[in-house]
C-alpha cells in the first residue's frame, strides 16, 4: 500500500519528537513504531521502515555527542563491533524462538530500573571512580554484546537499558552513559537496517523523510542533554521507563 503525503508528514512529526527523546534517554521507537503501524502497514514492513529511519537518528546523536567530547574512542572501538555482532546474533535467534517469551522478563527488568532511578541513594555514578581501563573495556564489551543481542532479538528499551548499564556498571554519569549508549545503538540499528533491506522490508520513500526529521530531533536532543546534564537525562530516562512498563504490561496482560 502507498501512504499519502499527509500520512508521511505526520510520521515525520512523530520522528522529530522521537529523535529528541531517543537522543536523551532511548525509547524513540515507542513513538515511531506505533505511528508507522497506525498507517496500516504490515508489522514486518513497519519494523523494517522504523529501523530504516531510526539509524539516521542514531548517527546524528553519535556525531553530536562526539563533537561534545563525550564519546571515548578507546571504549567505542570495543563496543561498536560487538554491538553489530550482538544484533546479528539476536536476529538469528528470532528464527529459533518467539520474541514474545521475553516480555515478562523485560517487564520485570524495567520495573527494577524504574526503582533504581527513583530511589537510588549514595554518590551519583559520575562521581564514582572508573574501573581500570582493562576492566572498563571488558565490561563495555559484555554490555554491547548482550544488549546488542537483545536489540536484534526483541528491541524495546534498548537505548534505555544501555544507558542504565553504562551508568551502573562503568560508573559513568547519565549524560556520559547516553553518549556510550549511542555507539552501540548505531551499531545495532545499522545491523538491523542491513538485514531488513536485504529482505526488502524497508519502504525508503517513507523512511527517508522520517530520517531527516529524526536526524534534526536527535541533534536537538543531544544539545538538550549536554546542556541539561544528568538531572535532565535522569528525568527523561525515568519517563521512558515508565512508558515502556505500561506498554509491555499491556502487551503481557492483554495477550
Amino acid at each position: 500500500m502507498d501512504l499519502s503525503p499527509l500520512q508521511i508528514a505526520l510520521l515525520c512529526v512523530a520522528a522529530l519528537t522521537a529523535g529528541v527523546v531517543d537522543a536523551i534517554a532511548g525509547g524513540g521507537g515507542l513513538i515511531t513504531l506505533p505511528a508507522i503501524l497506525s498507517t496500516g502497514l504490515p508489522p514486518h514492513v513497519a519494523l523494517g521502515t522504523n529501523k530504516g529511519q531510526s539509524v539516521f537518528g542514531a548517527i546524528a546523536s553519535l556525531v553530536r555527542f562526539w563533537r561534545a567530547g563525550l564519546v571515548r574512542g578507546g571504549l567505542a572501538a570495543i563496543t561498536f563491533p560487538l554491538g553489530l555482532v550482538g544484533s546479528f546474533m539476536g536476529a538469528g535467534l528470532v528464527l529459533l524462538m518467539r520474541p514474545e517469551v521475553l516480555k515478562p522478563v523485560v517487564l520485570t527488568l524495567l520495573v527494577a530500573v524504574a526503582a533504581f532511578l527513583a530511589f537510588r541513594r549514595g554518590p551519583p555514578p559520575g562521581e564514582r571512580p572508573e574501573p581500570p581501563l582493562a576492566r572498563l573495556r571488558a565490561l563495555g564489551a559484555v554490555i554491547a554484546l548482550v544488549i546488542g543481542t537483545y536489540d536484534g532479538f526483541f528491541g524495546p528499551g534498548t537505548g534505555t537499558f544501555l544507558i542504565i548499564a553504562f551508568s551502573g556498571l562503568l560508573g559513568h554519569g547519565l549524560t556520559q552513559a547516553s553518549a556510550d549508549a549511542k555507539v552501540v545503538n548505531f551499531a545495532t540499528n545499522l545491523a538491523a537496517v542491513c538485514l531488513f533491506t536485504w529482505r526488502g522490508l524497508v519502504l525508503w520513500y517513507v523512511a527517508l523523510p522520517m530520517a531527516a526529521a529524526q536526524f534534526i530531533g536527535a541533534w536537538l536532543g543531544v544539545h538538550l542533554a549536554v546542556r541539561g546534564g544528568d538531572r535532565l537525562v535522569r528525568k527523561v530516562v525515568l519517563a521512558v521507563v515508565v512508558a515502556l512498563v505500561l506498554k509491555l504490561g499491556r502487551d503481557v496482560f492483554m495477550a
